[in-house]
């Protein structure tokens, strides 16, 4: 029998009390004969696996003879399993990882990584993936067993596991880069206190949420997570969470990268400055505070370089982005006219209504949130307003502005790293939106009681900490992809080539063995930039 330029034959071994057979193959390369070992035979007697040999000498055999009775998939699930123990993330999860509860929560990882999905559905892919059995868990799989009840024993570690991970990734005087998003919620769910209703920031209207913060690094390599109650407020966990940091993971100094108006000043007074030193952004609000104090003026804001004002212990970087200003403005027009449109029918409108002409008004103003450029005149029978012009210009001054502070000192940071360490907080979004959308997939959440659903996120986020890791290998891949709509390779397109390599069980004259194919050229370069051999 040949496959392409191989031909196999099986080498059958009596030197045991049980013979067995190795199924080989033989090929020509550089004027020379080689040979691989595909996998062994066991558990047949010596005239089946001479029967086999015969067959496979193509003496007897037949093509129905040789069948291919089931076909799984392997690579993706043996690449991410094979990073898990490169990466010593099962020694992280506990110091006994042969543990059933361990395997089962790698095996979840990794499920996240290949599935997503439900875990009912993960508990039910053994007809179709190798990915249990990789994980040393063998026979049927029960949901209620091998997922629910090892989520519980894996959610038990959480806080030794991260603080695991900041032991590695993190060190005294690190950048640390923390920020929050809200998962809107579907159904009921009447069990739980964190899903409830708040400030959506995906901006589903109508939906209970819970909210993630997210500790990364400054690379963006995740090292904890956290679930607050949907109605948490950015600020309101800044204090809690700079504490926990220093206690929980045993490091004394940190530079804490916020998002704007996560560090408000109150918040930022509180902080032990000795220990915690800070870089943000300051909202339109604080910086026009900053133009009436004559601490910074417009005329300062430059496109190309970066301005520095010194305020005390402040450092003020100032920054201006003609394209977000083009934004901004187009933004500010888009939202003025559509308040002006819905203005116009309830002042003209002379059918009676619930509500009186003022209380639509304000509903009006509240949703477009542009009030302040409005000046209202009259009563409900005589209603009118005007657009306060000078307002609007003031504010068109700040378009494409943003001022960068922190109270590091300029020895120890220059401007230029100040602002470029900000921007680092792109890495933590780039997290959020692989975790909740595109490859991870937070949502939809099948949990209905609190700590399923932050076992479920912390699941989510150790998958990320193993694609970050993947990522990292595949970087130079990538890059040879070059950039725009052409673009073919992506972290999903390559899970998608690396499920191609199957795991398929044969049958020739009766006897049965399992046979891992071999890799493409394209699936190769793929392994050998993960340096994962198969």
């Amino acid at each position: 029998m040949a496959t392409k330029q191989k031909k196999y034959h099986l080498e059958i071994q009596t030197h045991r009390k049980n013979p067995y057979g190795l199924l080989r193959s033989s090929y020509r390369e550089g004027g020379k004969t080689l040979h691989d070992t595909v996998c062994r035979i066991t558990n047949l007697s010596l005239e089946q696996l001479r029967a086999m040999q015969a067959a496979l000498q193509g003496k007897t055999v037949m093509k129905e003879d040789f069948k291919i009775i089931n076909s799984r998939e392997y690579g993706a699930s043996y690449v991410c399993h094979a990073l898990v123990k490169e990466l010593g993330l099962h020694n992280v999860i506990f110091s006994r990882p042969s543990e059933q509860w361990v395997k089962c929560g790698i095996a979840m990882i990794v499920g996240r990584l290949v599935y997503a999905g439900s875990k009912l559905k993960l508990s039910h892919c053994t007809s179709y993936s190798a990915l249990w059995e990789l994980c040393g868990i063998n026979g049927n799989i029960d949901v209620n067993i091998h997922c629910y009840n090892s989520m519980d024993s894996l959610f038990s570690r959480q806080d030794a596991i991260q603080k695991k991970l900041a032991t590695k990734h993190l060190s005294n005087g690190s950048l640390i880069l923390y920020d929050i998003t809200s998962v809107y919620m579907e159904g009921e769910y009447e069990y739980s206190e964190i899903v409830t209703y708040g400030h959506n920031r995906d901006k589903k209207r109508g939906h209970e949420q819970f909210v993630i913060a997210l500790v990364c690094t400054k690379e963006g390599c995740p090292v904890a997570v956290e679930v607050f109650p949907g109605n948490t407020k950015d600020e309101t966990t800044v204090l809690d969470k700079v504490d926990e940091i220093q206690k929980k993971f045993g490091i004394e100094k940190i530079i804490f990268v916020g998002d704007r108006g996560m560090v408000t000043q109150s918040k930022y007074e509180q902080l032990n400055h000795d220990l915690v030193k800070v870089i943000s952004a300051l909202n339109h609000g604080a910086i026009q505070t900053l133009c009436e104090q004559v601490i910074v003026q417009m005329g300062m804001f430059d496109e190309k370089n970066i301005v520095e004002v010194i305020d005390g212990d402040k450092r003020y970087c100032l920054c201006k982005n003609p394209d977000m200003a083009k934004k901004e403005t187009a933004t500010r027009q888009s939202l003025i006219k559509k308040t002006t449109v819905e203005l116009d029918k309830i002042i003209e409108s002379t059918r009676k209504t619930k509500y009186s002409k003022s209380i639509r008004v304000g509903k009006v103003v509240s949703r477009f949130k542009v009030g302040k450029f409005f000046i209202f005149e009259g009563t409900d029978n005589n209603l009118a307003y005007r657009l306060d012009h000078a307002k609007i210009e003031q504010e068109a001054l700040l378009d494409g502005c943003y001022v960068i502070f922190t109270d590091v000192s300029q020895e120890e940071m220059t401007a230029v790293e100040t602002v470029a360490n900000y921007k680092s907080l792109m890495n933590v979004e780039q997290a959020f939106r692989n975790m909740k959308t595109v490859q991870l997939e937070v949502r939809p959440v099948y949990h209905k009681t609190d700590d399923r659903i932050k076992c479920h996120v912390f699941i989510c986020m150790l998958a990320y900490y193993v694609m970050w890791h993947m990522n990292q290998r595949l970087e130079p891949f990538f890059d040879t992809d070059g950039i725009g709509p052409n673009r073919k390779y992506t972290f999903d397109y390559v899970m998608e080539i690396l499920k191609c390599i199957r795991i398929q069980d044969v049958e020739v004259c009766g006897a049965k063995s399992s046979i891992i194919s071999n890799p493409t050229d394209e699936q190769a370069k793929i392994l050998n930039h993960l340096k994962v051999n198969i």
